[in-house]
């Protein structure tokens, strides 16, 4: 296992460095200069020099890279070209509202979908369990952002029960305001992946109630739900990790977008303003620390299924 985790931190970090790359190349890619954000339309010669040299978009490619990289490597994602504040402590601020609403949401939504999955599996063929497979088709088909208008037209302009958005001007300083202005985007958010979720969880249900293993057990006197808690649940977690690792890089990446339609101060009206604006910086940041997230959660994902997984450890990595 020590072997193994040295070479998957090994691919952790190069997967992060080619991210960065990736990362750079593309935005350079994009029509136009950064400094022209900096610049009115009728801008001078010797103003659009100024802004280039203000932004460093006057250098090679080569030397904007190296500086970049060196400074990400030392906790600098650079300054924003509109604002000009260091970008860094910027986006670490609005983690502690992306990273909350991704988490409250992850959370919700597995425990609701392993509800919704063992049921339709356990019952499989019932008409209610059909009625929550069909649910949970209607819930990944729906799109979140319209899910999102919906429950804001519901909630908050017919019953006025919920904040249709934003954020307290203290910010968790007054948890109760902060957790009730969350309450909209987690519903909104869960209502996607708890569906997505349910449908992996029934799927690996249905197939470890299916083994021999389960039948073996059933025929020495152990119940269903007996033989599946104590042999299927282990056998049943391992396909369903991969795809929780996922459906959290997703979740963090939907809190993203659902950001957006709530008004949220989060890594998601960062990242649109900074497009909007052409603020290079900002959006290196924000990418990068998005990225960064997804392949920590790909990382810690592969070691649970190894740790549960027997069949997955080489002889060589021992226990």
């Amino acid at each position: 296992m020590g072997t193994y985790l040295v070479h998957r931190i090994f691919f952790l970090l190069v997967s992060f460095i080619a991210a960065l790359l990736v990362i750079f190349v593309l935005l350079r890619l994009l029509p136009g200069d950064p400094a022209n954000a900096l610049l009115p339309a009728d801008a001078s010669p010797e103003q659009v020099a100024a802004a280039r040299a203000r932004v460093g978009s006057d250098l090679p490619l080569a030397r904007q890279m190296a500086a970049w990289f060196f400074g990400v490597f030392r906790g600098n994602f650079g300054v924003s070209f509109i604002s000009g504040v260091p970008v860094a402590p910027e986006v670490f601020t609005r983690l502690s509202v992306t990273i909350p609403l991704t988490l409250i949401s992850f959370v919700l939504s597995v425990l609701i979908a392993a509800v919704i999955g063992f049921i339709a599996a356990y019952k499989n063929g019932r008409w209610y369990a059909v009625i929550l497979t069909a649910c949970t088709q209607i819930g990944i088909a729906i799109p979140i952002f319209w899910v999102g208008i919906l429950f804001v037209w519901i909630f908050a302009l017919r019953l006025h029960i919920l904040p249709s958005g934003g954020w307290p001007a203290g910010g968790w300083k007054n948890a109760g305001n902060a957790l009730r202005a969350l309450l909209l985007p987690t519903a909104t958010i869960v209502f996607m992946m708890s569906a997505t979720l349910a449908r992996y969880i029934r799927a690996g249900v249905l197939n470890v109630l299916d083994s021999c293993y389960i039948r073996t057990s059933r025929s020495l006197g152990f119940s269903l739900v007996s033989s599946f808690v104590y042999h299927g649940i282990r056998n049943a977690a391992v396909p369903v990790i991969s795809i929780l690792g996922i459906e959290l890089s997703s979740t963090l990446l939907g809190a993203v977008m659902v950001e957006n339609i709530f008004s949220l101060p989060g890594l998601g009206s960062m990242l649109t303003k900074a497009i909007a604006q052409h603020d290079y910086p900002s959006i290196q940041g924000v990418l990068l620390t998005t990225t960064f997230l997804v392949l920590v959660i790909g990382f810690i994902a592969d070691v649970i299924q190894r740790i549960l997984d027997p069949r997955l450890r080489n002889p060589q990595d021992g226990r």
